[in-house]
């Protein structure tokens, strides 16, 4: 039987206690003002995934002409497998590296996308906030540890390959306990 999160005693009681894990977000040199937390909490069988932002630009598909004349941005939002957030002029968060896959083995192979432990649902900018509650079986917070969690500029098609053409990085943390 399907429960909404605030239906759910379980997810409550977790989600009202402290996090397992967490990322503090900052926003790139171009988005200063983006600033987020994203916490992690264990259950027995899978993870709640809470998020929640401020500062993110309303219209920024618009603005670049490829987004919807009915307002508000819809952006990507994925944990990454690299451990930094740090990068270069082209790409700030370059180190974040690519989607975070727990599929992959030594000899390659792996899920494609929108099936990377790693993709989560897109964030819906209301008024330049954000905010989301997942459940997720795809990974553990042991997992995810000194990964992050990048926010993109564009939303997840959930089918373009490798990672959804969800456009540049324009917010990242690293995930620690």
């Amino acid at each position: 039987m399907f429960f909404h999160t605030y239906q759910n005693p379980k997810f409550l009681e977790r989600l009202r206690g402290r996090a397992d894990a967490a990322a503090r977000v900052m926003g790139s040199r171009e988005y200063r003002t983006i600033r987020g937390v994203v916490s992690f909490y264990q259950l027995t069988d899978q993870v709640l995934v809470q998020a929640s932002f401020i500062g993110l630009p309303d219209d920024i598909q618009k603005a670049q002409g490829s987004g919807s004349p009915c307002g508000g941005s819809i952006l990507g939002f994925h944990i990454h497998a690299g451990g930094s957030c740090t990068g270069n002029d082209t790409d700030p968060f370059a180190n974040a590296g690519s989607h975070y896959d727990n599929t992959l083995t030594s000899s390659g192979g792996g899920c494609p996308h929108p099936y990377h432990a790693g993709d989560l649902p897109p964030l819906f900018v209301n008024n330049g906030s954000a905010y989301m509650v997942v459940a997720t079986n795809r990974f553990t917070v042991e997992e995810i540890l000194g990964r992050t969690v990048i926010v993109h500029a564009h939303v997840d098609d959930f089918h373009s390959q490798p990672s959804g053409d969800a456009g540049g990085r324009i917010a990242c943390g690293v995930i620690e306990r």
